[in-house]
């Protein structure tokens, strides 16, 4: 008969965890990266908990104070930036800020905001993850003794990746506004990058500027096209 304890135990020692204990609460719109950063927490032992917007972050603040705070700047209900500025400045601070996306021309921005560092999408490789997140975290919170960082790289669930499209194919369905193309804009092209989707990647540019209502289409086509692809499950 198997013990139920055995079962609840952990596969691996505290020493291959080393961000055991840690809460961490990330703002992030895209489930396709949400589910890289639920990966890395899962081999790092931190406790994940998402919000996919401003609004629900600050529902999330209300209850619990995180150990690592993880922000994308383009969320649909605002920016991002405004989040980690306001929480910077916050006394107690939340030990660890750090802003996430696939544009990297916003390091600078996070960081003038108060970000502590900046990840770049996509999220591959855990120790990488892991070392970003130590290197902030007060001496009292890092591991006691001796650790192993992970070498795993991590593969988000291609679902989530088409959860994303039919989220982005809703949005440009409705007629957006500018303000709108351009938040399916930046956002299709960040989940498109780290899926290595570099076709529509590049077509999610189009949704902007002149020419727009041909890009509008021709987005639609791809990621119709993309849906409509059987997918290994």
């Amino acid at each position: 008969m198997i013990d139920p304890e055995t079962l609840a135990r952990p596969r691996t020692s505290p020493a291959s965890r080393p961000l055991l204990g840690l809460t961490v609460l990330l703002v992030e719109d895209s489930r396709y990266a949400s589910d890289a950063l639920r990966l890395m927490c899962l081999r790092s032992g931190a406790r994940l908990r998402r919000a996919d917007s401003l609004r629900a972050a600050e529902r999330h603040l209300q209850v619990y104070r995180p150990s690592v705070l993880i922000v994308d700047p383009g969320l649909p209900d605002g920016s991002g930036l405004d989040l980690i500025a306001r929480l910077s400045a916050a006394r107690p601070r939340i030990p660890v800020i750090f802003a996430m996306s696939g544009d990297p021309g916003l390091d600078g921005a996070a960081r003038q905001a108060g970000a502590d560092g900046f990840l770049a999408k996509p999220l591959v490789r855990v120790a990488e993850f892991q070392q970003a997140i130590l290197r902030h975290l007060p001496p009292d919170r890092c591991p006691s003794g001796p650790y192993a960082l992970s070498q795993e790289q991590i593969r988000p669930d291609r679902l989530a990746y088409r959860d994303d499209l039919e989220h982005v194919r809703a949005v440009l369905a409705a007629r957006p506004g500018a303000a709108a193309l351009a938040y399916a804009a930046q956002f299709l092209k960040g989940v498109a990058q780290s899926a290595g989707d570099p076709g529509l990647a590049q077509a999610a540019s189009g949704l902007t500027g002149h020419g727009a209502e041909a890009g509008l289409a021709h987005v639609m086509g791809l990621i119709e096209a993309r849906l409509a692809e059987r997918m290994a499950i």
